[in-house]
């Protein structure tokens, strides 16, 4: 699931790669097909491979540009360069050398080389240089345009000195001068195109931080594939609390600083061990943990890597944990006024889980029958059943006092 919401921020594999075709590889080859069909019938052009040379050509390159590009990698001159390559080679193959006495080819070559090493310079270039790199770039690609044209104005009159007398003819300076401006002005909007985009970026990725803070990851992906699962709706989930044994006394005589050392550590550390479990919510209260699990399993499993962790964690302080935890129907979901809402865990359920954390001894991980019976049992050891007297409860809670099998016996501190 976390993986839709990184696709979502970074654009997909397919979509680099149409991006990249659309505004770099296609850009030299359109204007060479459109060339190509005034010179000759459009009919002859495209039963003739040279079209789909060309295109073959655009689209590899566009495919490995957009790759790298999606991997964070950057080989741009190299890759402005394997679309001239691959058309080249094929070219050479039908028509061998004359492929080079025409100037079009040669202008593929000079376009991809100027291109590929403005690109190349400007990944490593911040700031103002690499915004003059970007106008210097699309006023480089509507020139295209001019030399096309140029050469086509030879093809179709070759007399000599037709190329000198190219900029004494008004609309032909008219052409030019209108084009370089139109490259300069589309390099000024690009610009500040990428400004603002570069600022959504950053800001998405805080919203994105902000959000897994108060959602989880795992929640917070759901959510934008699919709102209504923050909509309220009643479940069965399994919910268990960790609390520190001690705490309040201890950070008595300890200054703030190093309280919050401490916690952010104990939360850091409890993060870590349910990192790939399906945790659907987690909540920090003071020196207590509240985690919410799908199933009795994935909560147990999660619990008692947390108890064997924590424990020699917690034991350097002289502190310890308990944890209960409890199965049954609840209310989950987006809780508040019009204006601030929180995702929360409603229900008896949750009141049941935090009473037997209460309850529960240092080391201790206190499980309830309910969430008993679903567990694998060949993996589970009981250590102690007794019935608690929880407050706001009318009758006795039997509880499971549980341990994994492949962990020694250890006494509790109480």
């Amino acid at each position: 699931m976390p993986l839709d919401l990184e696709k979502r921020l970074k654009g997909t594999r397919s979509r680099a790669i149409f991006h990249e075709l659309l505004t770099n590889s296609l850009h030299f080859p359109l204007a060479n097909i459109i060339l190509e069909i005034f010179i000759e019938s459009p009919a002859k052009y495209f039963m003739s491979p040279d079209f789909y040379a060309i295109t073959g050509a655009s689209v590899i390159q566009a495919f490995f540009l957009g790759n790298w590009r999606h991997q964070g990698k950057s080989y741009r001159f190299l890759g402005n360069l394997i679309g001239p390559g691959v058309y080249t080679f094929f070219e050479l193959l039908i028509e061998g050398s004359k492929f080079f006495s025409s100037p079009n080819h040669i202008a593929y070559w000079i376009f991809a080389v100027i291109i590929g090493l403005i690109q190349q310079i400007q990944e490593r270039t911040a700031g103002k240089w690499a915004d003059l790199l970007t106008i210097v770039e699309h006023l480089t690609r509507t020139c295209i345009l001019l030399v096309m044209y140029i050469i086509f104005e030879s093809i179709i009159n070759p007399a000599p000195g037709a190329l000198k007398s190219f900029l004494s003819d008004k609309s032909h300076l008219f052409i030019t001068i209108v084009i370089v401006l139109l490259g300069i002005i589309v390099g000024f909007a690009h610009v500040t195109a990428n400004a603002y985009l570069l600022i959504l970026q950053q800001t998405a990725k805080q919203l994105r931080t902000f959000s897994e803070w108060f959602l989880g990851r795992d929640l917070l992906s759901a959510a934008i594939q699919d709102d209504t699962v923050l909509s309220l709706n009643r479940k069965t989930r399994t919910v268990f609390f960790m609390d520190i044994r001690g705490f309040t006394s201890w950070s008595e005589n300890k200054s703030p600083d190093e309280v919050v050392t401490l916690l952010n550590t104990y939360f850091e550390t409890a993060e870590d061990l349910w990192e790939g479990a399906p945790v659907i919510k987690v909540k920090h209260t003071a020196d207590e943990i509240m985690a919410v699990f799908p199933t009795a399993k994935d909560a147990v499993d999660t619990a008692i890597r947390l108890n064997q962790t924590m424990g020699a964690f917690l034991h350097q302080y002289g502190l310890s944990a308990g944890i209960g935890m409890h199965q049954g129907e609840l209310v989950e979901g987006l809780i508040g006024s019009k204006h601030l809402k929180l995702y929360d865990i409603i229900g008896d359920t949750v009141n049941t889980a935090k009473r037997i954390c209460d309850q529960a001894k240092g080391d201790e991980l206190l499980i309830t029958e309910a969430v008993y019976r679903d567990l694998d049992k060949k993996n589970i050891a009981i250590l102690d059943s007794r019935n608690l007297i929880a407050k706001g409860k009318s009758e006795p809670i039997s509880v499971f006092s549980i341990q994994s099998k492949d962990t020694p016996k250890a006494g509790r501190i109480n």
